[in-house]
């Protein structure tokens, strides 16, 4: 599909041969975020992982400090009267045990999170091939498979995300959005690196962050230095 003038004119300005600081990104990616809508600004990883071994599997959760600026729709999955009630005053859209299974079996997908009681994987693990494409199936790891599904709620609807390589070893993360400030954005891009980095897996061998780059919906991309990145934010790991 060839490419628009907007998007010619906007590649114009992106040294392909350089990389960019994470300030400079930032600063970049939201000035040319021109489209008529709030574009998603978005993080790109290609990690030095093989996900085909169970080993070498990135995922995790990360609270970005300022939200993602997108509501979040959220299902809980579970039995007991006392989390269903915690479930609904958090804010879950929507809410139940066994019916609310059979609904997502029979096609329903229409939220952006779920989060599952223990005692719900069971039947929730029959569910594997229509939330798993769909990066929706609870997972323990990620916090969404938890006895107080009321927190785990509240701590998504203030923009906790989760993150999981793909099978060509990508991550893609939303930022925030293209209304927010700069120190915004930022301060998310910092918070969703810093966990990527330490979620390296033991058996990765050789260099982990390939590639990373930083892009709006509609708007270019413009590349961080992974090594910088990685000496930035490896902390403990």
């Amino acid at each position: 599909m060839p490419q628009s003038k907007r998007m010619k004119a906007l590649q114009a300005k992106v040294d392909p041969g350089r990389t960019y600081t994470l300030s400079e990104a930032t600063a970049f990616v939201k000035e040319n975020a021109t489209a008529k809508f709030d574009e998603t600004i978005e993080l790109a990883f290609f990690l030095g992982v093989d996900p085909r071994h169970a080993e070498q599997m990135v995922r995790g959760a990360v609270s970005l400090p300022h939200g993602t600026g997108k509501k979040i729709r959220i299902v809980v999955f579970c039995k007991q009267d006392a989390q269903q009630a915690a479930a609904r005053e958090a804010g879950a859209d929507e809410v139940g045990a066994e019916e609310l299974v059979k609904r997502v079996q029979e096609g329903w997908t229409d939220f952006d999170a779920a989060v599952a009681s223990p005692d719900m994987m069971g039947q929730i693990g029959r569910l594997g091939k229509i939330l798993g494409p769909r990066g929706l199936m609870p997972s323990p790891k990620a916090g969404t498979v938890t006895q107080n599904v009321g927190q785990a709620v509240e701590e998504i609807k203030k923009g906790r995300i989760e993150f999981r390589v793909d099978k060509n070893a990508n991550i893609h993360v939303p930022v925030g959005k293209a209304s927010f400030g700069v120190e915004q954005i930022q301060e998310n891009a910092t918070a969703i690196i810093e966990a990527i980095v330490k979620a390296k897996p033991s058996a990765c061998k050789g260099t982990y962050l390939k590639t990373c780059a930083m892009s709006s919906t509609m708007g270019p991309g413009f590349k961080l230095d992974p090594a910088v990145l990685t000496a930035q934010h490896r902390g403990g790991a």
